[in-house]
């Protein structure tokens, strides 16, 4: 198997199928076992060429962009685009347990993780929905909707979303700091702590944000950005993180 995906990467190790990963992408660094394996590869740019020469029996990628040709080539190819729902995360890990050789190991993996982030849900108190936020993909705000994979995994303990009206028709608006200050949002996760260096303090530093009710609650939370980005088995984390933050921004609200 080659993957040229991050998160399906994830995924195939997390079903014990790491072991048939003969290359992976240059994005592709978790978990450490995968950075073992040749990880230059393009995802974005994929070489067919180079691809070819290593002779897999199946790639994984997020788009179908050189499917017909590596197909032509007698290479199987099986596409895993990002995910809008957390069905789509569960029958992808399933799919790709099938196609592996992991089903069953694929069906555990789902079944815990659908008990890990139910436990992870239950575990906030009662009265938190409501509770606004702010997702931060980069320094120069761009933001995600509701209706974003991301933005539904803050859906599941009813929070408010900041960035839904701000440009309707767009789910991946950029927001104006006068925005975001009016909003004034309980929490804001901060999705850009590796690209960026964007931490609780730089967010307080920025000009007339020490005035959000995040900031001053001390609840500006820093995420990790690869996991915020991907929809494998590690958004259990991400859930956890969440709920964490969720528990302890309603008891200053």
């Amino acid at each position: 198997i080659i993957s040229l995906s991050p998160t399906a990467t994830e995924m195939l190790f997390a079903i014990g199928a790491g072991d048939q990963v003969i290359a992976v992408d240059e994005y592709s660094n978790y978990p450490a076992e995968a950075l073992e394996k040749p990880n230059d590869l393009s995802g974005f740019e994929p070489n067919v060429e180079a691809i070819a020469a290593l002779e897999p029996d199946l790639v994984i990628m997020q788009d179908p962009t050189i499917q017909e040709q590596l197909e032509s080539l007698g290479i199987a190819v099986w596409i895993g685009p990002a995910a809008v729902s957390f069905d789509d995360v569960y029958s992808q890990i399933e799919q790709l347990g099938a196609a592996t050789g992991h089903i069953a190991e694929a069906a555990e993996l789902v079944g815990q993780m659908q008990t890990d982030i139910a436990a992870a849900v239950a575990a906030v108190p009662e009265g938190v929905a409501g509770l606004s936020y702010y997702h931060e993909l980069d320094p120069t705000l761009y933001s995600v909707t509701s209706n974003s994979f991301i933005g539904e995994v803050y859906g599941l303990f009813g929070l408010v979303n900041i960035a839904d009206e701000a440009q309707p028709g767009n789910d991946y608006p950029q927001l104006n700091p006068e925005y975001i200050v009016e909003a004034n949002p309980a929490l804001i996760f901060l999705a850009d702590t590796k690209c960026c260096g964007e931490t609780p303090e730089t967010v307080a530093a920025r000009a007339g944000w020490d005035t959000i009710a995040a900031v001053q609650n001390g609840g500006v939370i820093a995420m990790d950005d690869d996991i915020a980005s991907r929809w494998g088995p590690r958004i259990v984390e991400y859930i956890a993180a969440v709920s964490a933050a969720v528990t302890a921004a309603s008891v200053d609200a």
